[in-house]
């Protein structure tokens, strides 16, 4: 948090985000996966319940494959606003594959936040289109919105883009700047203690909260360096789908009572969805 927010929130506290499905794991090859509305609901409920409070949410159709329908998306920020109290942050990567134009729209759905990717990465054999246009679009629209945006990073070269944009466009209305760095994805930066060392000495002053989530095996090296560093975290199975060598991962929840597990180890327990709305510098809201 930096010194001057205005509504401090207690600094042993740590906000725990779940990211429950992703656009990635096909359905067939992991069935615990939450594709539908349904099971995407009972993650968030139980994931809110092991301490978090925010989730990150992709949405699946009805073949359990990507997609990014309005209709589908508006009635998931619905559900999950009447059955949990989490906040709700829509992708707006979507798939690797979803045109831009539809990818700006998912703010239709009136989600609390939206992530914000800061540059286009390499995304294993695919590329990840975010070129500044685009960015500098979403960004402006999320302003428009009063959404909060999740700065996304992937490589150390798109903090200085978030320098840029806010050089350009200001700081989000409620001036709550968060960041997840994202490490471990293949194109992008390693999921390491100095990779993430190197990112955060980066970020610019204007950095009011942060994040790490490390995809795969770097899962655990990059909680340990987060906690250290006093950090947040987004876990889920979105990113990570072993518990260990050979051992499936078989809900959100266990993700999310890992992470509070180790944020307890380092003296600090899970944010309330008050407080981190507090953080994030988001209004209250009731169910």
């Amino acid at each position: 948090m930096s010194s001057h927010d205005p509504r401090p929130v207690r600094a042993d506290g740590i906000l725990v985000t779940v990211a429950p499905t992703g656009a990635e794991t096909a359905k067939a090859d992991c069935p615990a996966l939450p594709t539908t509305l349904e099971e995407l609901v009972v993650a968030a409920q139980e994931s809110q319940a092991a301490g978090a409070a925010m989730v990150h949410v992709h949405i699946r159709d009805d073949d359990h494959a990507p997609s990014l329908d309005a209709t589908r998306l508006r009635d998931t920020v619905q559900a999950l606003h009447e059955q949990t109290d989490l906040v709700v942050q829509l992708s707006t990567g979507g798939s690797v594959h979803d045109p831009l134009e539809q990818r700006l729209k998912v703010l239709d759905a009136e989600p609390d936040s939206c992530s914000l990717t800061l540059g286009t990465v390499n995304f294993g054999d695919d590329v990840f289109l975010n070129p500044w246009p685009f960015v500098t679009e979403l960004y402006q629209l999320a302003q428009e919105r009063g959404v909060l945006p999740e700065f996304e990073i992937f490589d150390l070269g798109q903090v200085a883009t978030l320098r840029r944009l806010l050089d350009t466009y200001g700081p989000p209305p409620a001036g709550a700047v968060h960041c997840d760095f994202v490490m471990g994805v293949p194109g992008g930066m390693p999921g390491t203690a100095p990779a993430l060392v190197a990112a955060h000495a980066a970020l610019p002053p204007e950095v009011t909260s942060w994040s790490a989530t490390g995809v795969g095996r770097t899962a655990l090296p990059v909680a340990l360096t987060t906690l250290a560093m006093g950090g947040h975290l987004r876990v889920g199975m979105e990113d990570t789908l072993t518990l260990r060598r050979g051992v499936p991962v078989e809900s959100n929840a266990q993700l999310v009572e890992r992470a509070v597990r180790l944020a307890g180890e380092a003296g600090r327990t899970p944010y309330d969805v008050d407080e981190a709305r507090t953080l994030l510098r988001l209004p209250a809201r009731t169910r």
